[in-house]
This record gives structure tokens, C-alpha cells and sequence, in this order.
């Protein structure tokens, strides 16, 4: 395996090549004979191409080709992965391990495209270091966001990545999930426990004195999770043969100590781990080369049409069976990423004497929503088109529709609102209820889905109140609901399943609304029930069921 890596590397430098390839996690003893990992005699260990020339390509995502879905089974049950658990558990107080980086697989059978697949996870730049690999035999597609090493000249950096936890869904939501993440004792101390051994790992071959920790417990944003991330760096005159003997595999991918861990990990685990937690990545001329960690990643065996994807964490003494299962299903969302084509929007109300109503309002939700999904958005450009767009309107009060795509472009629609079209009809109560863990209820967008159908199935009538699995009402298709209960003006929170309109965020600010959980029964029941939406106001309705 050394000979290769080192033939690889004097290849690249002496003919101007540029290799690209895998590395396989069942490789490792090659490179340290005193590691254990199970054997695996149908994937290759190593495997890298060598080319005269790259391109550059923007990997798009596509909306018309987000890739057939997979059936997913885990290869494990969940009594299986308690027992595994509890087995760990007795390593760490005999005091074998400090930290066991547990995996399993999910496995299916498909003829998926995997190109498809690849830009499907990756795409749109998604994926920081992700990487596509496809031979006679295999596919690969990463959608890693984890650095392994990095090599410019002397120069070598690692962003090892311990600590996980699901995205929020909406913005004060999310906001709270990463603070929860940087402040939690536990999760920091996995990753400095994983920090310390990779800079152990690279003071084996770096200059004295040049390991430096620069960025500690970072909280890194991905679509379907944060992220807690440190990045080491070092000085090294090594040949890149070296520095992988001393190195691989990533210690955030084994465990502490690393030796005794993964003799405990080939013990427990039940299949080989192929390129799930190996290392995929390119070395280039000039002493150049990136590597990821191969998580996120699907491979695929193109000729038996069956795929696997590899899934874990960290255990360490604290953790729970139940907290550790979560978060590896947590980290299975890349395979269902959200959809992409959509834009932000607003709907403002504007008059001649008073300009935009709730103008801060909806700015302020715009602003999150384009923080929540990764939208460039500028609030200065936001506010000169929207001053543009009603410039020299006839003096009459107007309905202003804002949509912002993911890059900032800014588009507006103007229609001049009759007395008749600010009142509410009819409304009656949805057939089906709503998912509450429908991201897009949580955010204004052109992604209607949810509220098209509610009409759909109710056709003769002007609204629909949704309501949610816990038959708590949530919204209706066009405005807020307010329910007058003992007095009382209360308004569902956010978690049930709602989007937080302007109108309702002004009440709730100035004291006019209270948040409460309202039953479908408590609202049929009230006297009192309003509509609030920014553009007709507050008025009071009737619900049929």
C-alpha cells in the first residue's frame, strides 16, 4: 500500500498528473500493522486514476432530476444496536476505550443513476468535500462535509468534525439547536477528545513545534444538521506516504485511543466498512492534495444493483442508546435532502399616505428565512426595489408580491386591491392534517404544496383551517387564527405546525396576542375566532366543520 501511495505521488510530480481516488477504511492496516479492521475481499483497498488535465465544473442542482428514491433497510435492529451499546459501555469502564465511533449500515437494492444520485446529495455545492468515483465495478458519491487532511506545499490542515444535531425548523428554532450544540458539555468534550488525537496523530510527522489548533467548536450549517467542527494545522516536510501512515484513518471516524478502539469496532461491527469512513480525494502537482472523510457517502455495486450507506457516532460514557440511534438517523436526511427550487416570498399591503404596512416585519422574516436556507439576500437592495417598484403607482392602496430567488435576484408584482378582496369568506376545517415536520409551513415560500391540496380537497370553500396529527389547529391557507378563550386572545405557537405571519408578530409583540395550544374542539367552541394576515387585517369568522 505504501509503495503505491509513493509511486502515486512521484508520478503526479514528475509527469504533471493529477491523481484522483479512494481510499478504503479496511486499508488501514496497511499503513500501521498494529490496527485492526474486518477483511474485505470484493472492494478495493485503494483505488486512484491518474489524469493530464482537470476541469472545472458547478455542480447544479437539477429539479428535474433529483434522483429516483431508495428503499433504505438498516442493517441492524434497534435491540441489536442496545446491545452493542451496552457492550461498549463495559470497554469504557474496564477503561479499553475512551470513545468508540460505532457505525451500521443501511443497504438496498436499486438501479439508481448514480451520477443522479450524486448531484441529487451533493449538488448546488452542498457538499464542501464531496467527491464522485465511478468504475467498472463501483460508484461512489460522497456528500462529505468533513476535511481529512489538506496539503499545500508545507502547509497541512484537518477539520475533524464530532458533535452533531439536527437542524431546527424554523429560525428561532434552528438558532436554539446550535447554541443547545456549542454549549453542551458532552459534545465538546468528544471533540476536543478527537481534536487531541489528531493533533497527536500529526506531530508524528510535522515540524516541532508547528501543531496549532486555530478554530475550536465551530458550529458549521449544513442543510440537514449543525455541525461541531475544530481545525488543526502544522508544518511538514513529509512525503504524503508518510503523513497517511500516520494518520489514517481519521481519528473522528475510530475513536480514542485509536488502536484498542478499532479492534473493539471490527469486534462489534458486523459487516466491513468499504469506503464509509475511508477517504476520497486528489493529489495534484506542486504538493497538493485533499482528502475527505468519506461520511455522507452512498456506494453502490453497479452490477448487483444493491447500495449501502454507512451511519454512526461517538460513544462515550454519557451517551444513551436513544440519544446515539437519533442522531445516526439524523445523519441519513442527506438522502432525502430538501427540495431547491423554490424562492422567498413576501406579501406586503402598501398605501400612498403610509408606505409599506409592517414593512420591519416582513424584512426581518425574510432575513431569517434567508439565513435558515442559505439565501444571499441584501436588505439594502430589498428595500430600493421595493421603494422602485411602487414609485409613480396611482394613489391607490396596493398588494406588493416579493420573490427572492437563492442568489438574491429580487422580483416584484404589483395589483391594486378592491374593498371586496380584504375579507375573509368561508372557511372550514381540513380533511387530513398537517406534517409538522414540514419545513415549509415554518416559511414563506413558493412552495405551496400544503396549502394547494387543503383547497383542493375543500373546493367550495374560500379558506381551509388546517390542523395538526394532535388535532391542535394551526393556521389557515391565507392568515393566522386568534381564539378568544375566558377573555383572552390566544394564537397557536410556532411548533404546532404554522408560518408566523407579520400581523400576528406585531399583536404577539405589543401584548394584543397570547401563544397557546388550541384544541380543534376549543376553537369550535369559542365565540370568537379571528383571521389575521397582513394584507386584510383582523377579521372575525366562522368555521364550519
Amino acid at each position: 500500500m505504501l509503495p503505491l501511495i509513493r509511486q502515486i505521488e512521484e508520478c503526479v510530480e514528475r509527469e504533471k498528473l493529477y491523481a484522483a481516488g479512494f481510499i478504503s477504511y479496511e486499508a488501514a492496516p496497511a499503513f500501521d500493522p498494529s490496527l485492526t479492521a474486518k477483511t474485505d475481499g470484493e472492494f478495493p483497498l485503494l483505488w486512484f486514476g491518474l489524469f493530464r488535465q482537470i476541469d472545472e465544473i458547478t455542480l447544479l442542482y437539477d429539479s428535474n432530476e433529483r434522483g429516483a428514491s431508495i428503499a433504505w433497510q438498516p442493517s441492524i435492529t434497534r435491540n441489536e444496536y442496545d446491545r452493542c451499546l451496552h457492550r461498549i459501555r463495559t470497554h469504557l469502564s474496564d477503561g479499553d476505550t475512551y470513545q468508540v465511533n460505532f457505525t451500521y449500515r443501511l443497504r438496498a437494492t436499486t438501479d439508481v443513476d448514480p451520477w443522479r444520485l450524486f448531484v441529487k446529495i451533493a449538488g448546488d455545492g452542498e457538499a464542501p468535500f464531496g467527491g464522485f468515483v465511478d468504475t467498472s465495478e463501483w460508484a461512489i458519491c460522497s456528500a462529505s462535509p468533513e476535511l481529512f487532511i489538506r496539503i499545500d506545499g508545507n502547509h497541512i490542515e484537518s477539520r475533524p468534525m464530532k458533535g452533531t444535531a439536527a437542524r431546527g425548523l424554523w429560525f428561532e428554532d434552528d438558532q436554539a439547536k446550535k447554541e443547545t450544540l456549542m454549549c453542551s458539555e458532552k459534545e465538546r468534550a468528544e471533540n476536543l477528545m478527537i481534536v487531541d488525537m489528531v493533533r497527536n496523530d500529526l506531530s508524528r510527522v510535522a515540524l516541532t513545534g508547528s501543531v496549532q489548533v486555530p478554530s475550536l467548536f465551530r458550529a458549521e450549517k449544513y442543510p440537514t444538521l449543525w455541525q461541531l467542527t475544530s481545525t488543526v494545522v502544522a508544518r511538514t516536510c513529509a512525503p504524503i506516504d508518510r503523513i497517511l501512515q500516520a494518520v489514517f484513518p481519521p481519528a473522528s471516524i475510530t475513536g480514542a485511543p485509536k488502536r484498542s478502539t478499532m479492534e473493539i469496532i471490527a469486534d462489534l461491527e458486523s459487516s466491513p466498512r468499504r469506503i464509509y469512513t475511508g477517504t476520497i480525494g486528489f493529489i495534484a502537482p506542486g504538493r497538493r492534495a485533499q482528502l475527505n472523510v468519506a461520511i455522507c457517502t452512498v456506494l453502490l455495486d453497479k452490477s448487483a444493483g444493491r447500495a449501502e450507506y454507512g451511519v454512526g457516532g461517538g460513544i462515550v460514557w454519557d451517551s444513551t442508546p436513544s440519544g446515539e440511534y437519533e442522531e445516526s438517523l439524523t445523519k441519513t436526511k442527506v438522502l432525502s435532502p430538501l427540495p431547491r427550487d423554490f424562492d422567498l416570498l413576501e406579501t406586503m399591503l402598501w398605501s400612498p399616505g403610509t408606505g409599506y404596512s409592517l414593512l420591519e416585519y416582513h424584512l426581518t422574516r425574510l432575513s431569517h428565512s434567508a439565513e435558515y436556507f442559505g439565501f444571499k439576500v441584501d436588505l439594502r437592495k430589498v428595500r430600493v426595489e421595493l421603494a422602485s417598484i411602487v414609485a409613480g403607482l396611482p394613489q391607490e392602496t396596493y398588494k406588493v408580491r416579493m420573490f427572492v430567488s437563492r442568489m438574491g435576484k429580487i422580483r416584484c408584482e404589483t395589483s391594486a386591491l378592491k374593498s371586496a378582496s380584504l375579507r375573509f369568506g368561508d372557511v372550514v376545517l381540513a380533511k387530513e392534517p398537517i406534517d409538522v415536520h414540514d419545513v415549509f409551513l415554518y416559511h414563506k415560500t413558493t412552495r405551496r404544496e400544503v396549502y394547494e391540496d387543503a383547497i383542493r380537497m375543500c373546493p367550495v370553500s374560500d379558506d381551509v383551517l388546517l390542523f395538526n396529527d394532535s388535532r391542535h389547529v394551526t393556521e389557515t391557507t391565507r392568515a393566522n387564527i386568534a381564539v378568544e378563550i375566558d377573555g383572552v386572545l390566544y394564537t397557536p405557537p410556532v411548533g404546532c405546525g404554522l408560518l408566523s405571519g407579520t400581523q400576528r408578530a406585531m399583536m404577539l409583540e405589543h401584548g394584543l396576542l397570547q401563544e397557546r395550544i388550541i384544541s380543534i374542539q376549543e376553537m369550535l367552541s369559542s365565540p370568537n375566532v379571528y383571521l389575521l394576515n397582513s394584507i386584510r387585517g383582523i377579521h372575525k369568522v366562522h368555521i364550519r366543520e
